[in-house]
């Protein structure tokens, strides 16, 4: 799963590199939401930058983590890939609007409830795939997991499903690829705790 991430000043900046093939009108409006973006950890129930695909374009703007629950329950956060065409909360936006969520890292814990830190070694930031969907108040998304591979193994069983940035276009505008995406087994990672680096992948 995958309760908490962290954004910042990188960012801020991979967004703008992936938004500036866009229209003026567009990118300008890409620009106003990447300058929105402060330091820090986003939680479940707040709003983030998120990418997403509109008129053949990759853009940037701000939606709401979680999509409601049933009748009033907790909030939904995460969509497993294995089963998110057969739901029906999930299914409309696995076909029409998946989204792209920017990350410089993202936590997780272990069942002692040790907190560990993920992030890929080559480059700043990961893209996590994920759906969005609207509701009354606006955009909502989730982010989609999928099983750990083995950077992930040790501390929990379901990761991310995180994305080339060369994939970005495709998961978003490329139906015929989808499943195809939700099959696939996400890169391996660095993972860190606040007092040693435990393994670097």
């Amino acid at each position: 799963m995958c309760g908490r991430y962290y954004v910042d000043d990188d960012t801020a900046r991979e967004i703008e590199k992936l938004v500036r093939q866009i229209d003026e009108r567009k990118r300008q409006e890409s620009i106003q939401a990447v300058s929105r973006i402060a330091a820090g950890d986003i939680h479940p129930g707040k709003d983030a930058p998120v990418l997403s695909g509109k008129d053949g374009s990759i853009c940037c703007g701000w939606q709401h983590w979680g999509f409601p629950g049933f009748e009033g329950k907790k909030l939904i956060f995460n969509a497993r890939c294995e089963s998110a065409l057969e739901k029906s909360m999930f299914r409309d936006s696995i076909l029409h609007r998946r989204i792209v969520i920017p990350a410089s890292w993202f936590y997780e814990w272990n069942p002692k409830k040790e907190k560990y830190t993920f992030c890929r070694n080559d480059r700043a930031i990961l893209f996590m795939a994920g759906l969005s969907r609207r509701y009354e108040d606006g955009e909502h998304f989730v982010i989609l997991t999928t099983a750990a591979n083995a950077s992930m193994e040790p501390v929990h069983d379901r990761m991310p499903l995180i994305l080339e940035q060369q994939e970005i276009a495709e998961w978003m505008f490329s139906d015929a690829k989808t499943e195809d995406f939700l099959q696939k087994t996400p890169c391996l990672l660095e993972r860190k705790t606040e007092y040693e680096q435990l393994s670097l992948f």
